[in-house]
């Protein structure tokens, strides 16, 4: 059975020590575009920090999904009233409901391109008109290796993921850099006004 992690179950522990809170600015500006109160499904939840738990502080609802069974642990320690799944992005059951907001935090670029599509075209299907999606890939397309688990990692770059966020309906996409230089994209379902 292969690891739907991506290696980050083996590495968990080593994750959770090393993780940091960069980009907690640009999660806290985009918290405040949603509607009080939000939906929020987190793709690739991690632990929670630094994430899910500044959408908390501002007052949203947390979905986490997470398939390393340690980093989803963490996750509902850190918020117990959340709703949780350890399972994959590629096949969790929560993209059969509908929310005000995703994001996909250092998960997107550890998929293979195919199941990056595929992922960026649910979580349009899954979003409220106006609903909010954020997540983190390099603007240039690259391959590297994953720092924690040495695995490949791909970015699609700026220009096919504007065309994989507005074929899903996502618009327009605005891309922020973060104090330490990560990429955020943003966009928004059934819009080409908020961003």
């Amino acid at each position: 059975m292969s690891d739907r992690s991506n290696g980050y179950e083996l590495i968990a522990d080593r994750f959770l020590a090393v993780r940091s809170d960069i980009g907690v600015e640009v999660v806290r500006d985009w918290a405040r575009t949603l509607p009080v109160g939000a939906a929020i499904l987190d793709i690739g939840c991690g632990s929670g920090w630094p994430v899910a738990t500044t959408l908390a502080e501002a007052g949203h609802r947390l979905v986490g999904i997470d398939p390393s069974p340690t980093l989803l642990a963490a996750f509902r320690r850190a918020l117990p009233d959340a709703e949780t799944a350890c399972e994959a992005a590629e096949d969790s059951r929560f993209f059969g409901r509908r929310f005000d907001g995703a994001v996909a935090v250092g998960l997107l670029f550890l998929l293979p391109e195919a199941a990056q599509a595929t992922l960026i075209a649910r979580v349009g299907r899954a979003l409220h008109p106006g609903g909010g999606f954020l997540f983190t890939a390099p603007r240039i397309a690259a391959t590297w290796r994953d720092m924690l688990t040495g695995r490949v990692s791909r970015s699609l770059g700026k220009g096919a993921y504007r065309a994989l966020l507005a074929g899903a309906g996502l618009h327009p996409p605005r891309i922020i850099a973060d104090s330490g230089g990560n990429d955020w994209f943003t966009a928004v379902a059934g819009s080409t006004d908020r961003a």
